[in-house]
This record gives structure tokens, sequence and C-alpha cells, in this order.
């Protein structure tokens, strides 16, 4: 019994079945791992969290509902032991400078040999942190300019939103939401609202 008192436990956060359940089948097959629970979205993953209180949560940024970092910013400001590993595509700057500013300890690409995922999380378990060598070395790059409510704001103008939806969702003044997004087309020094949804998606800042 020893064995089962020692294991590391996991919960895993992925919207997509398939890899879902291939990480599942993956962990399950190191003694120390033991994945815990399942979530398909984040607020599930927020309520299995609560419920489950395991060691690691292991999950990609987008989801439904809440993201990864979304996730971990929650976690953070609750200040729950739970330790956050994100397992994704996308490999850019821009996320892993978030993630860590959300007190991420892991951030793993999806094409990274699985060995490495294992070892990773026995490493953030102990109390290290576990980069992908390359993101960390880019990002030392451009940081990010946007603040949290333009972040906020040109991911829903990008996503077809108008003006007065946002408003209306954020619970702000339309002429708020405009300034945000002037703000935004400015310190991006591009042209458009569109022009600074791509550029920000480019550089992982949304």
């Amino acid at each position: 019994m020893a064995g089962v008192t020692t294991s590391i436990r996991i919960l895993l956060a992925e919207d997509q079945a398939m890899v879902r359940g291939a990480l599942t089948a993956l962990l399950g097959l190191e003694d120390d791992l033991e994945v815990v629970g399942a979530a398909a979205d984040g607020e599930a993953a927020w309520r299995e969290l609560q419920r489950l209180k395991p060691d690691l949560l292991v999950t990609d940024i987008e989801m439904p509902g809440l993201s990864g970092l979304e996730l971990a910013q929650r976690i953070q400001r609750h200040e729950l032991p739970t330790k956050v590993v994100i397992v994704t595509t996308f490999g850019r700057a821009g996320f892993l400078r978030r993630a860590l500013d959300a007190g991420v300890c892991g951030y793993l690409l999806k094409d990274a040999p699985a060995e490495d995922l294992a070892e990773a999380l026995r490493k953030v378990y102990k109390g290290g942190r576990a980069i992908d060598p390359q993101l960390a070395l880019d990002a030392w790059g451009k940081a990010d300019p946007l603040n949290d409510r333009e972040r906020q704001v040109l991911r829903l103008a990008g996503e077809g939103m108008s003006a007065g939806e946002i408003a209306s969702q954020l619970n702000l003044s339309q002429g708020t939401v405009r300034n945000y997004l002037s703000e935004a087309i400015g310190k991006l020094g591009v042209g458009n609202r569109i022009e600074a949804y791509r550029l920000a998606r480019q550089q992982g800042w949304l």
C-alpha cells in the first residue's frame, strides 16, 4: 500500500476526448502517477479541483468555459495548493509569459516525447519547474503590451462582437469599450481591431 500513499494525484483538463483518453492511458502506465479525474471544459475542471484537491492539474490552454490560463489564475487567486502544468499546441512565448504570471509551474508542448511529460510532472510535484527550453528562451523577447481589460475587449471584438454587444456583456459603456479598443490598436501599432486581434493572437497575447 505504500505505493498508493506516495502516488502523485493528477486532474486532467482537456476538451478533446481522444487527447484526454490518450493522456489518461499514458500517465496510467507510471507507477507513481494517478489520474484521479478528467474534465472536458474549464468550469468542470474548476469543480473537480475543489472536490478532488489533486496535487497537479494538467490542462490545455483553450477550452470551453474557462481557459487553462484562467484556471491557473483562479487557483492562484484562491491560493489552492494544486500546481498547474500546461500541455498545449500553443508554442508561443506570449502564452508562456502569461502562464508564468498566473503561477504555472510547467509548460510543455503536445509534440514533446511522452517520457518528458512524466518527468516534468514529477519535477513540478517536488517543487521545481518544467518549461519547454526553446519557449523559455523566446519568452525573453517582446513583452505583452496589453492589460487584462484590453485583452478581454479585443478578444470579443475579434470574435465578431460589436462595441454595443461587448459593452453589454462586460457591463461597460460603449465609449469605454471603444477606448479600450483604441488603446489596444495603438499599442500594437496596427490600423484596426481586426489587425490588432490577429497580431495579438499570433504573439500569444490573447
